[in-house]
């Protein structure tokens, strides 16, 4: 599948990324030491964690992205529908992508299986822009949320132009250093104090601002809350490691060991796709032996 005559948004991008998080190193240091510990800042060990796990996501992107592609293209031949390449096509795809990336983000939260490949992003205890570039080796649980976007006529070209356009937008709000914006802009877009909140284990930031640019999404189907309390960030359950491997697959291993405990096939079911927090119910303790009347006497 020939790709070399869509717009490449990413790449030239890089040398973006590496100022921006320099920058930030240095930006962050010194609010931090106004601020003390109300920012979290950086270690040289978690941000190359991060870096390594975006140039791995980017090495398994070469041969994913075509066949993403590829399976966009195969559905959008098959349907009739064509949206065609107008501004209004345009306008309606921005909509649409992002209440597929909201759908796609909330099932990554709400499904165990799809949360061992999303868990890669939120794995770091740090919130800078190094965390937006944490990203997983294992895309391919994703493609199937915009599939829907060809079928609808939109063609293969426009779907993963706006999804580089998604992408490009979420690495921003990836910091501490902006505390919030105007509330126009709190009220409509996903700014960096709503996703501070979503990278947060704070019992009341669990499952919530799924967004990617608009957080109209979140707000209408319930799963928007406001950073109140200081946000506390990484997992309920920490990693112990640095090591880009571990924390690619971890959760992959976690399942396979969750799901070989004996028990019936709806337990390990369970643990596959149900809730990442979901654990069998246990079963009653026995009731205490019936003691026999005394006979009489």
């Amino acid at each position: 599948m020939d790709m070399s005559h869509i717009p490449d948004l990413i790449t030239p991008a890089i040398p973006v990324f590496v100022i921006t998080v320099i920058a930030e190193v240095f930006w962050v240091k010194k609010l931090r030491q106004e601020r003390g510990e109300s920012i979290k800042g950086h270690t040289w060990k978690d941000t190359l964690a991060s870096l390594s796990m975006g140039l791995g996501n980017v090495a398994v992107s070469v041969f994913w992205k075509g066949v993403a592609f590829a399976g966009y293209a195969a559905l959008y031949h098959l349907t009739p529908l064509r949206m065609g390449h107008g501004l209004l096509a345009w306008v309606l795809l921005f909509f649409l992508e992002d209440l597929c990336y909201y759908a796609f983000h909330r099932v990554h939260h709400e499904s165990r299986l799809f949360w061992a490949s999303h868990v890669v992003h939120h794995s770091s205890q740090h919130y800078n822009l190094s965390t937006a570039l944490r990203q997983t080796w294992t895309p391919m649980t994703g493609w199937v949320f915009w599939a829907p976007l060809a079928l609808l006529g939109f063609s293969p070209e426009m779907i993963v132009t706006q999804q580089a356009v998604s992408l490009l937008y979420q690495y921003w709000i990836h910091t501490e250093a902006i505390d919030r914006l105007p509330r126009p802009i709190e009220w409509l877009f996903n700014t960096p104090s709503h996703h501070r909140a979503h990278h947060a284990s704070n019992a009341a930031y669990i499952d919530v601002n799924y967004a990617g640019i608009l957080i109209i999404w979140d707000r209408l189907f319930g799963t928007f809350v406001p950073e109140t309390e200081r946000p506390i960030y990484g997992l309920t359950k920490n990693l112990t490691t640095h090591n880009p491997v571990r924390i690619a697959f971890h959760e992959f291993a976690a399942i396979a060991k969750d799901a070989a405990r004996p028990g019936p096939l709806s337990q390990r079911l369970g643990y596959i796709f149900r809730n990442p927090a979901w654990k069998p119910k246990e079963a009653p303790p026995p009731a205490p032996p019936v003691e026999a009347a005394p006979s009489a006497p």
